[in-house]
């Protein structure tokens, strides 16, 4: 997880925008606590700022915001493209060269040499960017098929600002943190903001499969995303050509499909592991994560003092017959209950999935090992 954010303000709406893309990353740094990059051009008035978790590529090569090899884009990305090595092969073949081993700087080459909405056709991954077009005065913003990753857009004083969640955007001077009352009637029916709303007024959530450009920036007027990619289109394309397998070769291929899934998502530079909870889920991936794995898969999970929302005995039994290496923490409705009052902040929105609490009990578990 990393933190994308930045402005337009051609008209100098930013007063001090250096310590306004500060501000932005300085409240996104659980996001990426790593490092941070700062772009801005005076010329124009457009700022980039990212927080860095690193994952892939950890040296300076790696860093954002990045500027493709002609100089021309400019990226500040969250995600991970799985197919990114299979896609540098192809720009290779082409004659792109590349000076690091990060998916970043794959994006932009394949920007270059494919134009972004082949790019994005072609990327099977989870993302959300800013692209800045240096020699057209174009902004770019996009979120993946599914809105795995998050974006948020709006106005603040006159600037179009966007950022990996709104807490980023409130952090700008002169934000007016008035809440929209519609919007909260939509929290109240499905308990979370759902695309393209979000509880703060002005400011928008880029719905998943959508891409957004921006070349000439009127303050108050918004400019209307466009879908690259629609789930109902892969539902129609899968009618039209059904699977026409038995019943043995419909599991030789979904078991093919379920480990190429999990073997690209183990790309990475830094130790990986798995949540398991003992369900079918979790033990699915934790069983192909092992099975692909040169060495020990490490899980973790959390047990409850309340046996009826204890799973840990689950987990545990799915661990020892897998063989992982196991890390399991016990924790007590007081750990949970103080949980509680960090909510709103790791957030931004109003989300009652009670899930939350337990995610971030094991998510900080994990976070020490993996």
């Amino acid at each position: 997880m990393c933190g994308v954010a930045g402005f337009w303000a051609p008209q100098g709406g930013m007063t001090e925008p250096t310590a306004a893309l500060r501000a932005m990353a300085d409240v996104m740094v659980h996001r990426g606590p790593d490092a941070t990059g700062e772009y801005f051009d005076p010329d124009t008035g457009l700022g980039l700022v990212h927080r860095r978790l690193s994952i892939l590529d950890l040296s300076e090569d790696g860093a954002q915001p990045m500027v493709s090899s002609s100089g021309r884009w400019v990226i500040s990305y969250n995600g991970e493209v799985y197919n990114f090595r299979a896609l540098r092969s192809e720009l290779e073949a082409v004659g792109a060269v590349f000076r690091g081993r990060s998916d970043t700087e794959v994006i932009l080459a394949a920007v270059e040499a494919w134009g972004l909405v082949a790019t994005l056709d072609r990327c099977n991954g989870m993302f959300a960017f800013a692209l800045w077009d240096r020699r057209e005065r174009c902004l770019h913003l996009v979120r993946d098929r599914l809105g795995i990753k998050p974006l948020y857009y709006g106005w603040v004083n006159g600037a179009f600002v966007f950022a990996s969640e709104p807490a980023a955007i409130a952090a700008l001077p002169g934000f007016p943190r008035e809440v929209d009352p519609g919007v909260l009637g939509l929290f109240l029916r499905h308990n979370y903001v759902p695309a393209p709303h979000c509880i703060w007024r002005n400011v928008r959530k880029l719905v998943q499969g959508h891409r957004l450009e921006l070349s000439d920036p009127q303050p108050g007027e918004w400019p209307e995303p466009r879908a690259w990619w629609r789930a109902r289109d892969a539902v129609a394309a899968g009618a039209r050509a059904p699977f026409t397998g038995g019943e043995e070769s419909a599991l030789d291929h979904l078991d093919e499909l379920l480990g190429d899934a999990v073997r690209s998502r183990m790309v990475a530079d830094v130790p990986l592991g798995a949540f398991l909870s003992g369900g079918i889920d979790s033990s699915l991936v934790a069983a192909l994560m092992q099975d692909g794995h040169q060495g020990t898969v490490r899980t973790f999970s959390i047990g409850f003092d309340e046996e009826e929302f204890d799973e840990a005995p689950y987990a545990r039994a799915v661990a020892g017959h897998l063989g992982t290496d196991h890390t399991e923490l016990q924790v007590t409705g007081r750990d949970s209950l103080d949980v509680v009052p960090r909510l709103p902040a790791m957030f931004s929105e109003p989300f009652s999935d009670s899930s939350q609490i337990p995610t971030f009990l094991v998510s900080r578990l994990a976070r020490d090992h993996v």
